[in-house]
């Protein structure tokens, strides 16, 4: 079967170029057009490296590499599962949508680099370094309490501080083994309502900090949101880490904000942000950045542009940051490829790669009342301007009362699967745009195999999905309704994911194989042969 089916002859070309806009001579914004929100960047040498949110999923705190700035790979991740409580276990009810572990901070000091993040469920910040940031191993500390936004700053005294906070932004120090705040060391507010530059009406105050150092001055940036406006980037300088500071704006344009400024090789600046993109997430732009008078000046006349000439174009982001997968693995590959994401912390025991092998085999281990529990649910991102993905499973091995499939994941989900009813198989399509789940239409499965779809257009803020199945892999049917998708704030804060996942509501033990992952960066195809 892996042989005979695949997405369209002409995926292999569609898969080389995600912004299908981009010119041939030089980059577009946005530069990755998927859900990396919060980006932290270090350059060493002539590599950057960049660490992202993902919150809730594991492993977290992704390493993406690029030589370029533009075309990124997921080389590593700071951790397997970020702590073991119920929230990210989603055990005894709970879970950690929205929370998880939050804006990161990258460092490279003295040989090692440096990760952190912090956490609002566990109420601690969280610091890993390594020798080697692609292979690792980490070392770790974990404290109380969390500090909000952080940012991690080894400064040249070889003191260590992290500045953190909402609105009123605090400067601690660390002990030197990095375990906790130095008892006696700077602790106090530095900036007051560091928003209040831009505006005193705000709807999100300054956040989001990033702390550089250049020329002997201090630099800092933050994100707030005036309110009515947009998300903004305000900057701050100063001669001391203690202060006085003095603020003024310093973008604000397409809502493009939270980020910092880092220098190339050749000594060119620039600027990376995210910017809210609808049911795809939050999408990473750069901006070219002047310095002037001792201040950075950001974008091209206060905009952010749309080609960026002095930057070589996107190669895509398959494989990099997305990837199809045949569940095929050779001795010494990893069990699962970087790209792929646990949706919180997976059970071990209830998933394999050599079960079976060519397949992924998800087991369920428990009875769930509700999608959103359902342990050992596998994730990627999905990505603009529209995108697809295949798989084929196979539903030989399910109990009563099993439903296992393909879904686009997120507080509005939707999916297709295969669901068991009474000794009896059915291809259902379930909607909850709406806010409660709806089974929209289903239909008899007689055979033991079947494939599914799921597309996303995310182009002009579309943000819809939809379903389709076949029995063959080259004549596709096109199942239930249309699902307007939802980026959600508070819960889920992230854009959507495409899983597969295998749910137990009535017999723990039941287990499906997925044959493959297929994706494609076009939506519409009728046959995938």
């Amino acid at each position: 079967m892996k042989r005979a089916f695949h997405f369209t002859a002409s995926m292999a070309a569609c898969c080389a170029v995600i912004g299908m806009t981009t010119s041939a001579q030089a980059a577009r914004n946005p530069i990755i057009w998927a859900d990396v929100p919060d980006m932290a960047m270090v350059r060493v040498g002539d590599i950057y490296y960049m660490s992202s949110t993902t919150m809730h999923m594991s492993p977290g705190v992704p390493i993406m590499k690029s030589r370029d700035l533009v075309n990124w790979e997921i080389v590593n991740y700071a951790y397997d599962i970020l702590d073991d409580v119920d929230e990210l276990n989603l055990a005894n009810g709970k879970n950690d949508y929205g929370r998880g572990s939050w804006a990161s901070s990258i460092r490279y000091h003295k040989g090692k680099f440096y990760v952190s993040t912090f956490c609002h469920t566990t109420r601690k910040t969280y610091i890993y370094w390594t020798t080697n940031i692609e292979t690792g191993p980490w070392e770790a500390r974990a404290f109380s309490p969390a500090l909000h936004d952080h940012s991690l700053f080894f400064d040249d005294d070889g003191r260590v501080y992290m500045l953190y906070g909402v609105g009123n932004l605090r400067l601690v120090e660390l002990k030197e083994d990095l375990s906790g705040l130095k008892e006696g060391g700077i602790n106090q507010v530095v900036i007051t309502n560091a928003h209040a530059v831009v505006t005193t009406n705000v709807g999100l105050a300054a956040e989001g900090s990033q702390l550089i150092k250049h020329n002997g001055k201090y630099y800092l940036f933050n994100i707030c949101w005036p309110r009515g406006g947009m998300r903004t980037v305000v900057i701050h300088r100063a001669d001391k880490l203690t202060g006085p500071w003095e603020g003024r704006l310093g973008l604000q344009d397409k809502g493009v904000a939270q980020g910092c400024i880092i220098d190339t090789p050749d000594g060119k600046w620039w600027g990376y942000f995210f910017r809210d993109y609808g049911a795809v997430g939050r999408i990473p732009y750069l901006v070219p950045v002047k310095w002037v008078d001792g201040w950075p000046v950001l974008g091209v006349d206060g905009k952010v542009p749309d080609e960026l000439p002095e930057l070589p174009p996107s190669k895509g982001l398959i494989p990099g940051i997305v990837a199809s997968d045949e569940f095929d693995r050779k001795p010494g590959d990893r069990p699962l490829p970087l790209v792929w994401q646990w949706n919180h912390n997976p059970y071990n025991r209830y998933w394999s790669v050599t079960a079976r092998p060519g397949f992924m085999r998800l087991i369920t281990c428990r009875v769930d009342t509700e999608f959103e529990q359902v342990r050992n649910m596998l994730t990627q991102r999905t990505f603009g301007p529209e995108c697809a993905a295949a798989t084929a499973l196979d539903v030989s091995n399910m109990k009563d009362g099993d439903c296992a499939g393909l879904a686009l994941l997120q507080q509005a989900y939707g999916f297709v699967a295969v669901k068991r009813e009474a000794g009896t198989n059915y291809i259902v399509m379930v909607n909850r745009g709406s806010g409660v789940p709806v089974e929209v239409e289903r239909a008899p499965l007689r055979q033991t195999t079947v494939h599914l779809k799921a597309e996303c257009n995310f182009r002009d803020l579309a943000d819809v999905g939809w379903f389709s199945y076949s029995l063959d892999g080259k004549a596709w049917t096109r199942i239930g309704n249309e699902l307007k998708m939802k980026y959600t704030l508070p819960k889920h804060f992230m854009g959507y994911r495409f899983a597969l996942f295998n749910w137990a509501s009535k017999e723990a033990g039941g287990y499906v194989d997925f044959d493959f992952f297929r994706l494609s960066d076009r939506t519409g195809a009728t046959n995938t042969q």
